[in-house]
């Protein structure tokens, strides 16, 4: 089936048009990233998605796509995706939380892009976190290290080019969702950051239709999983595999924003940076904990 099958069913007009099933989705996504489509029809995909908004199924299927792209998985316990550009964010702090989950004994796999924004993989590298190219690279770090980042453009090629047409279409699409929901490690727990607070709900949905068992996903600063410590936090996801939702209160009655606290990330934080670390990382084995085996969370 060509793709021009799915733009006909997203875009036949009022009353017409519906939304791609699951099995639909995963079809479409497919011909995407095989690089066989016309760029005009893979435009037209995104596009209409947009207008009309995307649904779990969607989501779930487009996921499930892209992850079979990618090579044997590396097993992760935790994954941490990372693709905020950083204009509303101040030093990547959530990496001293990354950091601190891996040093408790859990596999952390971090993967991401994050445009011009070099300051969080600058952060990675100060922090002793490896970046890697390939599943099997990032495989052999979690051995070693408990921790890794999977740089998106190395990794899987197709789906990052299909992120770059934003530079194209002039605005995002639902790719910067689905590679969100990626999960290269297979991780049971994941924690996601979003930006606009609607796609909270959209991920935690579509995690649960791919059988995920412990998510937490926050509006975090600039779009990442990092909580700020002086607001209360709506927090959406999953517990045991079941939908789960619950308002975590403030921890600190510091309400300056993330990005007034911006620079270079330093080895031993301190102060408000130091309560940012504490709140995201509590948050993270919260989760970690809730997608063990056996877990009663």
């Amino acid at each position: 089936m060509k793709l021009d099958t799915y733009v006909a069913l997203l875009g036949r007009g009022p009353g017409r048009s519906r939304s791609l099933t699951r099995a639909e989705a995963r079809a479409a996504m497919e011909i995407m990233l095989s690089g066989s489509a016309d760029p005009e029809a893979v435009g037209a995909i995104l596009m209409l998605m947009r207008m009309k908004g995307e649904t779990a199924d969607e989501i779930a299927g487009f996921a499930e796509a892209a992850q079979a792209h990618l090579s044997a998985p590396v097993i992760a316990d935790l994954d941490w995706p990372s693709y905020a550009a950083g204009r509303t964010r101040g030093a990547p702090w959530f990496l001293h939380a990354a950091r601190q989950v891996a040093d408790s004994g859990a596999r952390v796999l971090l993967h991401g892009w994050n445009g011009k924004d070099d300051s969080v993989r600058d952060g990675a590298r100060a922090l002793g976190i490896p970046l890697c190219g390939s599943i099997t690279e990032a495989g052999a770090a979690l051995d070693t290290h408990r921790i890794a980042y999977l740089m998106l453009e190395n990794a899987h090629p197709s789906l990052f080019a299909l992120l770059q047409l934003r530079e194209v279409l002039g605005l995002r699409s639902c790719v910067n969702t689905v590679c969100r929901m990626l999960n290269p490690g297979r991780a049971k727990a994941s924690v996601q950051g979003v930006f606009h607070p609607s796609y909270r709900l959209l991920q935690a949905d579509a995690a649960h239709l791919l059988g995920w068992q412990a998510l937490s996903v926050i509006k975090g600063g600039g779009g990442e999983f990092e909580r700020h410590p002086g607001k209360q936090v709506d927090a959406f996801g999953l517990r045991r595999g079941q939908p789960w939702q619950d308002r975590l209160p403030a921890l600190s009655e510091d309400t300056s924003r993330l990005q007034d606290h911006a620079g270079p990330l330093v080895p031993v934080p301190s102060g408000f940076a130091q309560d940012v670390i504490a709140g995201t990382t509590s948050l993270a084995l919260e989760t970690l904990a809730a997608g063990a085996p056996g877990s009663e969370a």
